[in-house]
């Protein structure tokens, strides 16, 4: 690679998954405690929203929870199995498949929730809530940016069919 070619910047995406693992490695041990994977915790965290207490469409919890369709199936089937989530047809179109969470799936999350924002607390702590604030901004920010550049490709794709 000649001089010319190299990046001048830092690898943002590889800083933000360095931030995720710091993150992820103090609540793992509390997950672990729980019987969850980090894959399953997103889920019972879109789960146990109460928007959703109906239950959320399979293709629409792969998205809020971050997980390709093939995983969340392994993820749902473990859940299932465990006790923490149901799956049924949806009434509208039986192709679709809905997920629930149970009352062990209500109660593991009130539990894990606890610790999770006790973790919360302690960043809050160290950093103090005015960067902590700043991140959350910072993040909310370059998720808009980019759900922008994909609703103008969207339509750019619609303007060109």
């Amino acid at each position: 690679m000649s001089a010319k070619a190299r990046l001048k910047r830092r690898n943002l995406p590889l800083l933000l998954l360095k931030a995720r693992e710091a993150l992820m490695e103090n609540r793992r041990p509390a997950l672990r405690e729980h019987g969850l994977s980090d894959q399953q915790w997103r889920v019972l965290r879109v789960l146990s929203d109460p928007a959703n207490t109906f239950g959320v469409e399979t293709g629409r919890l792969a998205r809020e929870a971050h997980l390709l369709g093939p995983s969340l199936t392994g993820v749902l089937s473990r859940m299932e199995r465990d006790g923490v989530v149901l799956r049924h047809r949806s009434e509208e179109d039986a192709r679709r498949s809905v997920v629930r969470v149970t009352e062990v799936g209500l109660k593991l999350a009130a539990s894990l929730s606890v610790v999770i924002e006790s973790q919360y607390d302690e960043l809050e702590a160290r950093i103090g809530r005015p960067k902590l604030n700043q991140i959350y901004d910072l993040l909310d920010e370059l998720i808009d940016l980019q759900k922008m550049d994909q609703d103008k490709g969207n339509t750019m794709k619609r303007d060109v069919a």
